[in-house]
């Protein structure tokens, strides 16, 4: 193209511009699109100030009749307003134009009423996407703040969208948002029925804010939509069949309702899991068929579960890592009721768990509290059993926290104290009553054994940490071991253990921690292979026990019998 049709084109591309931004009709008027696109590529291509300058004013006063006429206008503007903001980004530096408010005014004017748009959701991915560096490095808490939008989004677009949304995925990551993003992301199939129900009553989601429906003028409208997206019935319902189990209605302070679909991150707010609410929705779901939306949320949350640990195991400090697994703990059995579902979610918790324990052991120390509020509920259910079971696992394997948590580790003692008398006394009961039972039975013994098997196991291993705890470890394996009416695997671990502990060297190869907290300090159980050429055969014993007692009259080395590199 010469320079004379590059002229032409700009200036039929400004006139377009000029009429739009003079014509308060014309505001929203998606002809526009075209104009922005091809200008903005000209201004990037030929660079002149003096034109950016000429095109500012014009795209600034459309925008901002775009977004004053959003609430009165049935066409959607997003890619419009999104096409402008690409402008302002890439030369607000030149027209001193702060992008950051117009960012803002996008997401709470426009996308939290067309996020349910195909186009506009996709549109908005992909220019989260090409700008990202951009908006981390000058907009930084952009994206944290909107994170609950976001999640509308996808929820809402579902598994089309889910490779995009990835991408921008980690830019929604602060300190401020880490925590309130993780019970967001478990509930996302929640957030799904939600959106689903609002649309039932309220017909499509494309045009309408739901987040206006807090500051709602008429009481009585919210007190309906509410009633509707939990119960399915109306207020002129209610009264119809009182018996009706879908007749109750949900007070207008109920939180539950505008906590789910909120646009903006403000803060971690309490999910009302027990609330009646909450009761309804989730027995409404269980009794009718799944949604394709529903499920396709049901497949998307592990995955963005695993990216989310990913980044919490890596770039999050350990306050954060610290505060979030209580919050892990509380919702490991409250999640969505999905048998599928709650396998994979739970199977990640559960590692996210583990692997946080391992990057910083002395969080067993100081979530005492927390762990030993499991472990009191360890037979409240199946899933409170396995998470109690992991927890006697890190309680052990870490020794409570470490060398310099004494205290921390004497009251975790306690609690698996505690919890092996408890159960001891009721695995006595249970068995007397085998004759008697039947065969659902059978299911809680064999969970109450394993359960035992851990207790026992973390037991030891505390005490082989924590030598000061020796003597109590041995009354309790001792009352274990002679309690044969018990599991005999519980009690025949029992009885191996207090054998070990008879041999301190074995038992600390066996039982011992896994790290140390000093690299100069050979751990028993433990061959630093790059000491080969400098240990004879002979040494293999004393050196696994830890004992290295001096070199004995052999001369032949680790070399001689291991091959070479």
């Amino acid at each position: 193209m010469g320079e004379g049709d590059k002229n032409k084109e700009w200036e039929f591309h400004l006139r377009s511009l000029s009429s739009g931004a003079r014509d308060s009709n014309a505001a929203v008027d998606l002809s526009l699109l075209n104009s922005v696109k091809r200008l903005c590529e000209l201004c990037k291509e030929e660079k002149p100030e003096e034109l950016i300058v000429r095109v500012y004013p014009h795209l600034n006063r459309i925008f901002q009749r775009a977004v004053a006429s959003i609430s009165q206008s049935q066409t959607s503007c997003g890619l419009l307003l999104l096409a402008i903001i690409q402008f302002f980004i890439d030369f607000g530096d030149v027209v001193l134009h702060d992008a950051d408010p117009s960012l803002r005014t996008f997401f709470r004017s426009c996308l939290s009423r067309e996020f349910a748009d195909p186009a506009v959701a996709e549109a908005t991915l992909e220019f989260l996407n090409e700008n990202k560096r951009k908006l981390l490095s000058s907009f930084p808490a952009l994206l944290p703040q909107f994170f609950p939008l976001l999640l509308k989004l996808l929820a809402w677009n579902g598994e089309k969208l889910e490779k995009l949304f990835l991408r921008v995925f980690p830019g929604l990551i602060s300190s401020g948002s880490f925590l309130p993003l993780f019970p967001s992301l478990v509930d996302l199939p929640i957030l799904v029925v939600a959106l689903e129900k609002v649309e039932k009553s309220s017909g499509s989601l494309v045009g309408s804010s739901i987040a206006s429906i807090q500051q709602s003028t008429a009481p009585e409208m919210l007190l309906a939509l509410m009633d509707e997206a939990y119960t399915g019935s109306t207020i002129g319902d209610a009264g119809a069949d009182v018996e009706s189990e879908d007749s109750s209605t949900i007070g207008v302070s109920d939180p539950l309702f505008l906590e789910l679909l909120k646009d903006e991150n403000d803060g971690l707010a309490e999910r009302h899991w027990t609330s009646p609410a909450m009761a309804a929705t989730l027995q409404a779901v269980i009794n009718t068929p799944q949604s394709d939306r529903l499920k396709q949320a049901l497949r998307i949350t592990p995955r963005l579960l695993d990216v989310y640990f990913a980044i919490a195991i890596h770039d999050v400090n350990d306050s954060l890592l610290c505060a979030l697994i209580p919050l892990l703990m509380v919702r490991y059995s409250t999640l969505f009721p999905d048998k599928i579902f709650s396998h994979e979610v739970q199977k990640r918790l559960l590692e996210f768990m583990l692997a946080a324990f391992y990057r910083s052991p002395n969080f067993v120390a100081l979530l005492k509290k927390p762990i030993t509020d499991r472990l009191g509920e360890a037979y409240a259910s199946h899933a409170k059993t396995e998470l109690a079971l992991q927890l006697c696992w890190a309680i052990g394997e870490y020794g409570g926290g470490g060398e310099s948590h004494k205290d921390a580790a004497r009251e975790l003692f306690e609690s698996l104290e505690l919890l092996l008398y408890e159960n001891l006394s009721s695995s006595r009961l249970g068995l007397r009553e085998s004759a008697i039972g039947s065969g659902s039975s059978s299911f809680r013994k064999s969970s109450q054994s394993r359960l035992l098997c851990f207790v026992v196991t973390a037991i030891a291993k505390l005490a082989t940490y924590h030598h000061e705890l020796l003597p109590r470890a041995r009354v309790s394996l001792a009352k274990v071991a002679r309690s044969r009416i018990s599991d005999v695997r519980v009690w025949r671990r029992a009885r191996d253990y207090l054998g070990l502990m008879n041999e301190p060297a074995i038992c600390l190869s066996v039982l011992g921690p896994c790290k140390t907290s000093s690299t100069d300090v050979q751990r028993p159980g433990t061959v630093n292979w790059s000491e080969g050429g400098k240990k004879m055969v002979a040494h293999v014993p004393f050196y696994i026990l830890g004992e290295k007692q001096g070199p004995l009259s052999h001369d032949f080395s680790f070399t001689d019998i291991l091959p070479g590199k």
